[in-house]
């Protein structure tokens, strides 16, 4: 086993025994099966993910340092962690995850074997898991869980989502997460409106052509 491994799984063990107030941990913990996932996880330029969800829609900050956590409320943790290549590594992560404070996990993989999401539920376990199948080819995998064995999905790519949902499990005991999830909501009906309102209005080529 690397030292970079092991480090970190000793890392994620130390974290699990301290008593940090729940306020300084992060509530999400976002991992991915390969750092080329990192632009379906957590978004680019062209495509919204979990970040955009986290960070720019609901105020969510990402957590790097428990010495140094960031002022933000609401914070979520992101690791590299692969079922096939580092598997002490993804039990380390899931056995730790709920003593380290979190509260809800997101893991995406891809492949035809994309099983990230699938073990890291059954190790964490009852700790919530939403996994999302990086690529198409990935969904039947990552959705594949027996009776028993429960976890949530999305669909291919739908990072953005699943931080949403993640979100929406937190807002059962967070007033203030839930207000945010609201306006955020508004604001899609409020854009539907105002689309559908200058298409009536403007007719479909003057539509086009200021779009």
């Amino acid at each position: 086993m690397s030292d970079s491994v092991t480090d970190l799984i000793e890392y994620l063990h130390t974290e699990a025994n301290r008593d940090r107030d729940p306020v300084v941990t992060p509530e999400i913990g976002i991992i991915m099966g390969s750092d080329s996932d990192l632009d379906v996880m957590m978004g680019t330029d062209e495509s919204l993910g979990a970040y955009d969800a986290l960070v720019d829609t609901l105020g969510f900050a990402e957590l790097t340092d428990y010495e140094t956590p960031p002022a933000a409320r609401f914070t979520f943790e992101t690791f590299v962690v692969s079922a096939h290549r580092t598997p002490t590594l993804m039990t380390a992560y899931a056995e730790t995850a709920a003593d380290r404070g979190l509260e809800v996990l997101i893991a995406g993989a891809g492949g035809k074997s994309a099983d990230l999401p699938n073990m890291t539920a059954s190790i964490a376990y009852p700790l919530p898991v939403i996994g999302v199948p990086v690529q198409e080819k990935s969904v039947d995998s990552v959705i594949g869980m027996p009776t028993g064995a429960p976890m949530s999905a999305v669909d291919a790519g739908k990072s953005f989502n699943a931080a949403l949902v993640a979100v929406q499990i937190l807002a059962r005991q967070h007033d203030s997460l839930r207000d945010r999830l609201e306006t955020y909501h508004e604001q899609l009906v409020s854009e539907v409106g105002t689309a559908s309102r200058r298409l009536h209005e403007e007719g479909t080529p003057a539509f086009r052509r200021d779009d």
